[in-house]
């Protein structure tokens, strides 16, 4: 028997996503950069992640139980892991177990749940993480892994779980035997002491563009992208203004003086600018609403991260950079409200 309904005419309103759909799709767009990383640079990055995974839940469970909440759905909804994911892909792949303990316990405890939990933080959760832990702990958060195609020594997966649950390091010579300075690290260092760039990059540190490696990192971030834009997770708005930024103002001082000045597709494929402009500068909570603020947010941080970078302490200014215009955000939505309709 066949029955037949009546329903009402099109349009009809899509489904409102939710927020483990969402947070899911963010996971999976970091597929291709994650990938990349373990390629280049070893299994660490893939410890370090899953080591943030369990400190994150671990948080997420307590603080929900302390502020008498029911453990689901929030504890599988996914955005811990995002957290925990975004901070793992910051910090060095053979940095110590206790530095993604400390790092979730600010950017869930504190960060998160401390301003009233999802949806109700002023800063990153990620960068509040990242931060407190860089600034503690500058050694720690510096000993950064050469592209294992320039290695002297291969370390596997038994070789990173001693280093990073142990501190033994199975090299003569210790970490000067297995670190090495990023590529933006060399390059403040030296343009500081008066090196030109064309003599710097002739090391094979480098790449095309960035670092060797860190390009294709980048690459796969960027892949990652585009697949949420697709996917109409995030807007253009903020991955535009971010790379427009660095682009646009770093070209001129290029052309002007391209011995002393990076190149915009350096600053572009060095460090974390691609993944900020996608993942990080692009958190829904954290940043602007409006479409017009959405643009300045990007711009600022497109513009403070290239000026930590020239003139600031540390090689990449990204996570300052986005707290910083985190506290701009609101003001800034406040400026750039949509006319309501009829007025």
């Amino acid at each position: 028997m066949t029955r037949s309904f009546t329903t009402s005419g099109a349009p009809f309103f899509a489904p409102k996503p939710t927020v483990t759909k969402v947070m899911l799709q963010v996971l999976l767009a970091l597929v291709p950069g994650i990938l990349a990383y373990a390629w280049f640079f070893g299994p660490g990055v893939i410890v370090q992640i899953l080591l943030a995974m369990v400190f994150a839940l671990i948080f997420e469970s307590l603080m929900l139980r302390l502020r008498g909440q029911p453990q689901l759905p929030y504890v599988t909804d996914l955005s811990a892991l995002v957290t925990a994911v975004l901070f793992a892909l910051c910090i060095p792949p053979l940095a110590p177990w206790w530095i993604s303990c400390i790092a979730m316990l600010f950017a869930i405890v504190v960060a998160k749940h401390l301003y009233g939990g999802l949806g109700q933080n002023l800063f990153n959760p990620a960068m509040v993480g990242y931060v407190v832990v860089l600034i503690s702990f500058p050694q720690a958060m510096t000993a950064w892994l050469p592209p294992l195609a320039l290695s002297q020594h291969s370390l596997g997966l038994a070789d990173t779980l001693a280093i990073i649950f142990g501190g033994q390091i199975p090299i003569q010579g210790g970490w000067d035997a297995i670190t090495h300075a990023t590529p933006l690290d060399i390059l403040k260092t030296t343009l500081d002491s008066g090196a030109v760039i064309t003599e710097i990059r002739r090391s094979p540190l480098f790449g095309d563009y960035g670092g060797l490696g860190w390009e294709w990192v980048a690459n796969g971030f960027a892949l990652g992208g585009l697949f949420l834009l697709y996917k109409r997770v995030i807007s253009w708005h903020v991955p535009l203004a971010v790379t427009g930024s660095v682009i646009l103002l770093s070209l001129p001082l290029w052309l002007a003086n391209p011995d002393s000045n990076l190149s915009p597709m350096q600053h572009v494929f060095s460090g974390a600018i691609v993944l900020a402009a996608f993942f990080i500068a692009t958190d829904p909570v954290s940043g602007c609403v409006s479409n017009p603020g959405k643009l300045i947010f990007g711009a600022g941080v497109g513009i403070i991260t290239l000026v930590i970078r020239r003139w600031g302490g540390y090689p990449d200014g990204i996570a300052f950079a986005v707290l910083l215009m985190n506290m701009a955000a609101p003001l800034i939505d406040r400026y750039t409200r949509p006319r309501i309709y009829g007025e």
